[in-house]
């Protein structure tokens, strides 16, 4: 039996932990071994939040370091902070839009070019870069962001089960009136891998 080996990443309101569950619950659905765990520390003041699903042949959740199969990241940075975990064939799938922390702010600090956090999350991996972000809105609401990513990350043939399942997990676990727009917000995510 094989595994795969997937880290979430983001800051705190991004829907991190919420997609992580998700994964584990399509694995369950799927009758296969997973492992979730989370850390989220100041993540309720936009802090850093991380999570780590391994399926498949595997007895615990952590992943060692260089022995991702996937990072997902709802935010550039946030993909940086975890390169740790890739390797050359790893696939990080980050959205493009920055999430400025109020302590880059007050210290007087700026964010980094977004062409130079890309240029070395590109060297270290295969990298897919989408707005998530406008996906999500056109969607219906940007708080569907984590599901563009689910999307977008089914859409790499990495998962060890279909796509469908993963689709009919997330629509069992949101309120049904919010069904439509995270189907939508998959899709979306889906085709922007598809077509990039």
């Amino acid at each position: 039996m094989s595994k795969t080996n997937i880290v979430l990443s983001g800051v705190g309101g991004q829907g991190v932990i919420t997609a992580a569950n998700i994964l584990g619950k399509a694995a369950v659905k799927a009758k296969m071994n997973v492992y979730t765990s989370e850390v989220h520390g100041m993540a309720q003041r936009g802090g850093s939040v991380y999570c780590t699903v391994r399926i498949g042949d595997v007895t615990n959740p952590l992943i060692p370091y260089g022995r991702a199969d996937v990072i997902l990241s709802m935010e550039p940075i946030e993909a940086l902070r975890w390169i740790s975990y890739a390797n050359k064939n790893t696939k990080i799938i980050t959205d493009i839009t920055p999430v400025i922390p109020f302590t880059v702010t007050i210290a007087g600090e700026s964010y980094p070019k977004l062409e130079d956090v890309f240029e070395e999350l590109g060297e270290n991996s295969e990298l897919y870069t989408i707005d998530a972000l406008d996906l999500a809105k056109k969607s219906g609401d940007i708080i569907v962001k984590n599901i563009v990513m689910l999307g977008a990350l089914s859409a790499i043939d990495i998962l060890p089960f279909s796509s469908d399942i993963l689709l009919e997990t997330i629509l069992e676990t949101v309120p049904d009136k919010y069904r439509e727009m995270n189907e939508n917000a998959f899709k979306n995510g889906l085709e922007a891998i598809k077509t990039s």
